[in-house]
C-alpha cells in the first residue's frame, strides 16, 4: 500500500517483548480511520499476556500516520486506547503538553492531544514537516518522563 520497505536497522519488537518494557509507544498506520489490519493482528497476538496481565499498570500511547487529512488521525487514537484498556494499559495522551507547538495553523500537520502524527500522502511520498516531526520528539520525552516516574514507584 505504497509502504517504504521494512529496514534492517529498525528492530521489530515481538508481542512477547512487551512485558519486558516500562512503557510502549505503539505507532500504526491508519486504515480507514482505524488502525491498520496489521496492527490489530500484531494485538490480537497478545492474548497471553492478557491472560497474565503482563502489561497492566504499564504506560503506552500512539502516533500514527494518515494518507489525508480527515483520515482518521483521532479515530485510530481512540481506536487503540480499546486495545489498550483490555490489557490494563495506562494511555498517556500528548494532551496539551506541547504549549504553542499545538497550536500551530499556518501549515498542514498531522498530530493531536491524543499523539504525534504525520500525514503521509495518498501515494505514500509526503515526508514529516518540522512541526510534526517536533510533536513526536515532545511525546518521546514527555512519554518517557512519565514512563520513568511510575517506573520509580
Amino acid at each position: 500500500m505504497h509502504a517504504a520497505p521494512g529496514r534492517q536497522d529498525h528492530p521489530v519488537i515481538t508481542a512477547g517483548q512487551l512485558a519486558e518494557a516500562d512503557g510502549v509507544l505503539f505507532g500504526t498506520p491508519t486504515r480507514f480511520g482505524m488502525m491498520a489490519a496489521q496492527m490489530k493482528a500484531f494485538f490480537d497476538s497478545t492474548g497471553g499476556l492478557w491472560k497474565e496481565q503482563s502489561l497492566a499498570g504499564k504506560p503506552a500511547g500512539v502516533f500514527f500516520a494518515t494518507a489525508t487529512q480527515g483520515g482518521g488521525q483521532e479515530s485510530t487514537a481512540l481506536t487503540a486506547v480499546t486495545q489498550l484498556a483490555h490489557h490494563g494499559m495506562l494511555f498517556v495522551p500528548v494532551g496539551g503538553t506541547h504549549g504553542a507547538g499545538m497550536l500551530i495553523m499556518d501549515e498542514v500537520k498531522g498530530g493531536s492531544a491524543y499523539g504525534a502524527g504525520t500525514f503521509a500522502g495518498a501515494d505514500g511520498s509526503r515526508v514529516p514537516t518540522g512541526a510534526e516531526l517536533a510533536l513526536a520528539e515532545h511525546q518521546g520525552r514527555y512519554f518517557a518522563g512519565i514512563a520513568k516516574k511510575l517506573k520509580s514507584v
